[in-house]
């Protein structure tokens, strides 16, 4: 009795995978084809307008804003109140300081005086040098004060700034300020005294020849010669 040999299957060898298959990615899931299911949009619902608002409210809103109107016109009328109170106020202490420069200016005016009036013994030339430098005190306190001087002699003549006493012939021409008999002063640009002046008038116009005066003189008569 013979015994044969068990059989083997036939040896497999593997298969070489193709460089395209390799070059895949292994866990790629598997490309599926969806269909987009079309989209249908719910019927837009009727939704009614909200109520009017009632009476009442309408007449709580309406005094609601009755009242902040009010209140911003009080916020307005006392802030307008605080502004012309402090204008007054910057007025008042303005012409307060105005003065007080001013006199302090004049207190050097009068110790001068008072300094030449104590001195008995000085001469006429120490006196008139005195009062020289008196006056220079005086005229720098004006100056500083914004006081200016109207001297215009030789000007014509100007009724906002002169106030004419007569009229005189004189080599001017006519409406010509001739003298000044009182100078004025302009302070902060207006008029605080007029300068008093003598104006010049036109001269009066020479009367036309007569016609004795224009005609010729007639010859003087001679005298028969001597027989």
């Amino acid at each position: 009795m013979h015994h044969q040999p068990p059989h083997h299957p036939p040896h497999c060898e593997p298969q070489a995978t193709p460089p395209e298959q390799e070059a895949q990615p292994q866990n790629r899931p598997p490309m599926a084809e969806t269909e987009m299911a079309p989209q249908t949009s719910a019927p837009e619902a009727n939704v009614p307008p909200p109520p009017p608002p009632s009476l009442e409210e309408q007449l709580r809103e309406a005094e609601q804003k009755a009242t902040e109107h009010h209140d911003a016109w009080l916020r307005a009328k006392a802030e307008g109140e605080n502004i012309r109170r402090r204008a007054q106020e910057d007025i008042a202490k303005a012409h307060k300081f105005a003065v007080e420069r001013f006199a302090g200016d004049l207190l050097a005016v009068k110790d001068s005086l008072e300094a030449a009036l104590s001195n008995q013994n000085q001469s006429a030339e120490s006196l008139h040098a005195g009062v020289e430098l008196t006056l220079k005190q005086l005229v720098s306190a004006f100056d500083k004060s914004g006081l200016k001087e109207i001297s215009p002699a030789g000007e014509k003549f100007d009724p906002h700034f002169h106030q004419a006493i007569g009229m005189v012939e004189a080599e001017q021409e006519p409406n010509t300020v001739v003298t000044v008999l009182q100078k004025g002063y302009l302070i902060a640009e207006r008029v605080l005294r007029p300068a008093l002046v003598m104006v010049a008038k036109a001269k009066p116009a020479a009367p036309p020849p007569t016609p004795e005066a224009s005609a010729p003189a007639a010859p003087a008569p001679t005298e028969p010669p001597a027989a």
